[in-house]
């Protein structure tokens, strides 16, 4: 049973081109994104499905914005503030969710489950680990309000993890085993890229060993496997969608691998411009991290446009093997989906595909559906 019935759905208007989808994984949920829609399809402990799809505006690339690079570093950012949003709204529906059930056990006597403060933290990030970097470029009007913090969060831990740590590491390792590198050296750039990685992979399988990521993790996986039987051009039904495999070319986690590669020429090549800081090696170090800051939209920039090519080129044949790296990590931020949460992904994706052709239909407020047989009865959904 839904709450809003919405007997009359606005008819689909055919267009030419099958509309480009992305998506990322939530809480209990999945987003996906076309050009001109948005719609985040979250699971409740009831077994009801929330829907909240938006008409997206669909602005014209113009100036620097539709110039390679620049237009990298606007999608990007666009992306984290729409993904950040989704996120935001999948965890306000799981803390409704949570409250309810510590209520009911503190009812009956029971100290309720709650997530634990190293799940919070990895949550925060897991916009950067799952979202599609080369999303169609749209605003959102709610995106323009609040959650900052959310979008700002993963960027800040991202920085962190990311960045200055993996140049501690390579500073310690330098020191460990006597290198002598120079801190703008090519090697040091090197050895600091390996330690990324390392350090990547290694957080990865940490937080997947909690059971709120792991979760999220697997409704990673739906949302790739919905998006290829879309891409397929195959009936969007769940026997369909369990057929394909969880990785895909465009995602989150092949965009981080290939930044950690790609930053190693960038900073490279560009240690040998910079001035050395004067004040010993700790002065060197911070300021040569200082100084790598604000160059990183530059790598982000140069590793949008390569994952772009690789995406369209190298899906088959033998270049096939150019994406093998991000594939491996991303069979530890994908698992794979039941069939529930199959349904999910496959409810937003047709719930987008919905708007996106329904391009004069008005924004409808959220709707719940007792379960996805029921998101099926609905005419405009159903015909996706």
């Amino acid at each position: 049973m839904t709450q809003s019935s919405q007997s009359e759905r606005a008819p689909k208007t055919p267009t030419a081109p099958r509309a480009y989808v992305g998506g990322q994984a939530v809480i209990e949920g999945v987003m996906m994104r076309s050009p001109g829609s948005l719609s985040v399809v979250c699971r409740r402990k009831s077994g009801e499905l929330v829907v909240r799809e938006r008409p997206m505006a669909r602005p014209t690339a113009r100036g620097l914005t539709s110039w390679p690079l620049f237009r990298g570093v606007a999608t990007l950012v666009e992306s984290l503030k729409l993904g950040s949003q989704a996120l935001r709204w999948s965890a306000e529906l799981y803390e409704q969710d949570l409250e309810a059930e510590e209520a009911a056990e503190k009812a009956k006597g029971l100290g309720a489950k709650k997530p634990g403060v190293m799940s919070v933290l990895a949550l925060s990030t897991v916009a950067l680990l799952t979202q599609d970097p080369d999303a169609p470029p749209a605003q959102l009007e709610e995106a323009k309000k609040s959650g900052g913090s959310l979008t700002w969060l993963p960027l800040l831990f991202a920085i962190f993890l990311f960045v200055a740590l993996p140049q501690a590491g390579a500073e310690g390792l330098n020191r460990v085993f006597k290198l002598g590198l120079e801190v703008t050296s090519p090697g040091y750039q090197a050895l600091t890229g390996t330690a990324k990685l390392v350090i990547v992979v290694g957080y990865l399988l940490a937080i997947r060993q909690m059971a709120d990521i792991r979760r999220v993790f697997q409704y990673h996986g739906a949302e790739h496997k919905s998006i290829s039987t879309y891409e397929a051009e195959e009936a969007l039904t769940v026997d369909n969608a369990r057929t394909k495999t969880t990785m895909h070319p465009r995602c989150g986690t092949t965009f981080l691998v290939m930044v950690a590669m790609v930053s190693i020429l960038v900073f490279s090549v560009m240690g040998a411009f910079l001035p050395h800081m004067p004040g010993g090696r700790l002065a060197e170090s911070v300021g040569f991290f200082l100084m790598k800051l604000p160059f990183l939209p530059l790598v982000a920039a140069i590793t949008y446009e390569i994952q772009r090519v690789f995406a369209r080129y190298c899906t088959t044949g033998p270049l096939r093997l150019v994406l093998y790296p991000g594939f491996l990590v991303q069979k530890i931020t994908t698992a794979e989906p039941d069939d529930a949460q199959l349904e999910v992904a496959l409810g937003s994706l047709r719930a987008a595909l919905w708007r996106e052709a329904a391009t004069e239909a008005p924004a409808t407020p959220d709707r719940t559906f007792a379960g996805y047989a029921e998101l099926l009865e609905d005419p405009g959904y159903a015909e996706a």
